[in-house]
């Protein structure tokens, strides 16, 4: 049986009840939140009858009620709504030998429910831990290595393209980058794609305009981070298409020769990108590298510029200058946040 609208999304059920399909419903959470309590409820009975009465999925390894609530909190801000909006945990309640956690989005409450062992029960053909998708800023007690100094720190960030707290980061620390100058050694690095298609023609673009362009490369990935109609897009080609070459014409950008540079280098440059990260151990976006060690900062560009300043041998004048200290938005946007979740959350 299958359904299908006209909108971008489409949900196939197969005749086995084990292979249900919903594509892009990230998609969809995102303009409309309240697919949490509509879609994912609509299907969620039949989800139910194949976890609670055949079993599948569960390990027996029981989460508290309290780390759950934790948990789905993140990871509801972080994959499903993608730093459009955030969540605030309501309560925790256990049904029928599933936690159903009730969280406020906009000021509406919707359920979402999970396995006790920790895992979004979803209409995909499995179950997805929301133990591995969103790092917990309470959960990493080790205590970072201290930063080396030099004459020029080397400084690299290392984010998703489309991960909300990937573009925060980009917002923070780009207006350090700019009032440093050549007094650092800066990159942008990319980690590879965990959003979809379209986050690794993202990265492929951000490379080739790096290396065709580079005095307008951070001009690019900044504009990119702020344009809230580039989010809505949801990284579908022909919505987002025509916006990235409005970006291209602001800017002075030749498309043919990113364009040109993607068909041909692209992979490449992007496969290079994915080993070294696979290399330095980077798997979480944003992860800001210094002189070699990963190093931890607010995401504002105040925070930016006292945790790369702190890396000189002897900082220079710019350092004592005064950057902004409200941090940005998660996602796409100009907007401001404040909260732990704004300034330690990622994607990976």
């Amino acid at each position: 049986m299958e359904q299908e609208n006209s909108g971008k999304s489409s949900i196939r059920i197969d005749n086995n009840p084990d292979k249900i399909r919903i594509s892009n419903i990230q998609n969809q959470v995102k303009k409309n939140p309240w697919m949490v309590s509509t879609i994912v409820l609509g299907i969620i009975a039949l989800i139910l009858l194949i976890i609670v009465f055949r079993g599948g999925g569960v390990t027996g390894n029981v989460i508290s009620e309290k780390d759950i609530g934790e948990q789905a909190v993140n990871f509801i801000d972080t994959q499903l709504l993608q730093g459009q909006s955030t969540s605030t945990l309501k309560s925790v309640v256990e049904e029928s030998g599933i936690y159903k956690v009730i969280v406020s989005i906009n000021g509406k409450d919707a359920p979402v429910y999970f396995t006790k062992d920790g895992k979004f029960i979803s209409a995909g053909s499995e179950l997805i831990s929301i133990t591995g998708n969103v790092v917990n800023p309470n959960a990493n007690t080790q205590t970072p290595a201290e930063v080396p100094k030099s004459d020029k720190p080397v400084v690299e960030l290392y984010v998703f393209t489309y991960c909300p707290y990937g573009t925060q980061s980009e917002k923070g620390i780009i207006p350090v980058v700019k009032l440093l100058g050549n007094k650092i050694d800066f990159k942008i690095r990319q980690i590879g794609a965990m959003h979809g298609e379209y986050e690794k023609i993202e990265a492929e673009r951000q490379l080739c305009i790096n290396k065709q362009s580079p005095a307008k490369f951070l001009d690019y990935v900044l504009a990119f981070a702020l344009d809230a109609e580039i989010g809505n897009c949801n990284g579908d080609a022909v919505c987002v298409n025509p916006l990235i070459d409005k970006l291209y014409t602001k800017l002075g950008i030749n498309k043919a020769g990113i364009e040109t540079c993607m068909k041909t280098e692209g992979a490449s440059l992007y496969s290079a990108e994915e080993a070294n990260s696979k290399t330095q151990g980077v798997s979480g976006s944003p992860t800001l590298i210094i002189n070699g060690e990963k190093a931890q900062s607010g995401r504002d560009s105040a925070s930016y510029l006292k945790t790369i300043c702190n890396a000189f041998n002897t900082a220079p004048a710019e350092c004592s200058q005064t950057l902004s200290a409200a941090s940005p938005s998660p996602g796409f946007g100009g907007s401001t946040s404040t909260g732990s979740a704004s300034s330690a959350a990622a994607c990976g």
